[in-house]
Order: C-alpha cells, then structure tokens, then sequence
C-alpha cells in the first residue's frame, strides 16, 4: 500500500486528462500507476508517466449536468463522459464510496463490454486502492484514507464506464465445460475477424455455458477465482494470437474480483457472469486457433517479474503482470514473461 503520497500526486496529475485518446483508445495510465504503487514500484510512478504522457489528451468538454432525472438518456453516450464524471464526482462527496458504487453497479454491469471492457478495469483499479486503505486504516495505518484523488478516480472509471456503458445481446447457450480452462477451450472463434471490438463483439452470437446457473455468493467468488487464473494461465499458449487484446481475458474479470468485497453478495453472481461472457468472448474474438508451447520460467519470483514488467513499460504488460502476481503461481507469472516477449516496449 503506497503511503508516500505518490499514488495520489500522479492520480491528481492524470486527472487534468481524459479517459481516452483519439476518440476510442483508452488512458490506461490511472491503471497502470496503481499497480505500480499497489506492488511496492511507487517512486518509478512519475518517470514511467513521462514516458506515457505523449499519449493523453485534454480533459473533454461538459454538455450538461447528469442529474437522476436524465441519465438514463445519457447512459451508452461517449460524448458526455466529462458530464458523467462530474456526476460521480458529486455523488461521491455526498454519499460514502460503497454505497456509490453498489447503487450503480448493477446498472452498469449490464454494459460491462464497452470501451473493450477498460472502464471497469478502471474501476476495479480505483476499488483496490479504496479497499487496501481502509485495511490500512483499521490497522493502524496513517494517511491510507479514501484520499480525495483515489475517491476522484473512482469517479473517473465509474463516469467511464457509464459513458461506453454497451450491452450484448445475451449469447445462445452452447453445451457446457466442467471449469474455467476447459470452457475457455470450448468457446468458438467468431467467423470474420476483422474490424475493432464493436464490430467482433456483435459476432459473438453463442458461448458455453459455465456461470449461468450459480446463484450462491460464495460459489461465485470461487468461480470468478477459477476464471482468472484459467485466462491468465491460457494467455501464455494463446497470447500470440493479439498480444494486447487477449489481456482484456484476463484482466476485465480480475477487476470484476477484486471490486466483489466492496459490494453487497447478493451482486456477486450477476458480477460472475457477466465477467464470463467477457472473458469468453473477448477469446472468441481474438483468440487463436492453436496454442504453442510456452517454457515455464525458472527460478523467478514475483517481485522479480513485476520489476521486469517496469523495465519493458508496456501498459499491458504491467497490468497482466500484476494480475499475475494475484493469481501467484508458475503458469501465472510464464503468462506475464510471455507478455513481454510478445509487446512492444513503452519508449
């Protein structure tokens, strides 16, 4: 937990920008800075975003304020991003965190998949950083607190998210697979593969049936567990079909896991499936037909694999490095070394 203010400087510092960049590509520096702070690299923060700022752009305009009598005629509206997190930004200093974001949540859970699944990654980015301070807090820690950059920045992903709020027609039911890696396996590729995210994702008509019938909490939690180590595992053999967006397999439900504590249980199976057909249709998209062969590294420990995902600077890479590091294990961390092989460096 990064308690040197750094985490906060660089957050109030990207604040100034917006989420995205050329009208579609996503602002992954919040992401990545806090998974730098969150895994002990906080002094690198400041000259890994020199490196990244030629990549943000200006803080967008305001249209009108979202109120609760209109935003359902804003939801899904790129163009008012800015008025949605200043809505956010609003609701958060009227309202604790928690309750913010179990208000919302299952309204936008629903559009999970716009934006290429980044702005709930965001979110679940801005929720680790509430959730490590406030057990921070109730340990005796000193300035961890929901800090006014770390509450902004969930209003940023939250504004985000609702801005690119797009839901998917629900797939036909394909016959199902006994866990996460076998279902993954089973999903089938889309039939043209050609076009960005919106354009795959209308394709993706039929997925295996893993989550649909769970409906108790704790069961959920498992599962989404199962999931993204199964995806993090499959990146290592499967990476090499989109180095970048193959990530999004596994990152999209490790955000949708790490925000469950703060949310209510009874929101935790919706939150499963809704990871899954995530998951599984960005590996529909990109995914390919063959796995190869991936050497499990040696002698490697997580600290030194995250210290290596710094040194090649991809955003990608950081942020499947540090879900790599939540799931702990061997495959894990090959599939962070595989990354790396794989994407070009920041510079």
């Amino acid at each position: 937990m990064d308690t040197t203010g750094i985490l906060d400087e660089a957050l109030h510092r990207l604040h100034g920008t917006g989420p995205e960049r050329l009208g579609r590509l996503s602002n992954h520096a919040p992401m990545a800075v806090e998974a730098l702070a969150a895994h002990g690299q906080a002094g690198a923060v400041h000259r890994w975003l020199d490196l990244y700022a030629r990549r943000l752009e200006e803080f967008p305009s305001r249209v009108e304020p979202v109120t609760d009598a209109n935003w359902r005629s804003a939801l899904g509206d790129p163009g008012r991003v800015a008025d949605w997190i200043g809505h956010f930004e609003r609701e958060l200093a009227e309202r604790p965190w928690r309750e913010v974001l179990a208000r919302w949540w299952p309204r936008l859970l629903p559009g999970l998949y716009g934006g290429s699944t980044h702005p709930v990654i965001r979110v679940g980015h801005a929720v680790r950083t509430l959730l490590a301070g406030e057990a921070a807090g109730a340990a005796g820690a000193v300035g961890v607190a929901a800090t006014g950059p770390r509450l902004a920045e969930l209003a940023h992903g939250l504004g985000y998210w609702a801005a690119r709020h797009r839901p998917v027609a629900a797939p036909a039911r394909l016959p199902g697979a006994a866990g996460a890696a076998a279902g993954l396996d089973a999903v089938p590729p889309v039939a043209v593969r050609d076009g960005g995210f919106p354009d795959r994702l209308d394709r993706v008509t039929a997925l295996p049936v893993w989550a649909d019938a769970v409906t108790e909490p704790g069961e959920a939690y498992d599962r989404l567990t199962e999931l993204v180590r199964a995806a993090t595992h499959r990146y290592a053999a499967y990476g090499h079909g989109e180095e970048t967006m193959l990530v999004h397999a596994a990152t999209a439900p490790n955000a949708v896991l790490r925000t469950l504590p703060a949310l209510p249980r009874a929101l935790w199976p919706a939150s499963l499936r809704a990871a899954w057909t995530a998951s599984a249709a960005v590996t529909a998209m990109y995914a390919p037909a063959a796995p190869v062969a991936c050497v499990p590294p040696g002698a490697v420990t997580p600290e030194e694999v995250f210290e290596l995902a710094l040194a090649h600077g991809d955003e990608h890479v950081i942020k499947l490095a540090d879900t790599a590091l939540d799931v702990g294990d061997a495959p894990a961390l090959a599939a962070a070394l595989r990354a790396m092989e794989l994407s070009d460096r920041l510079g």
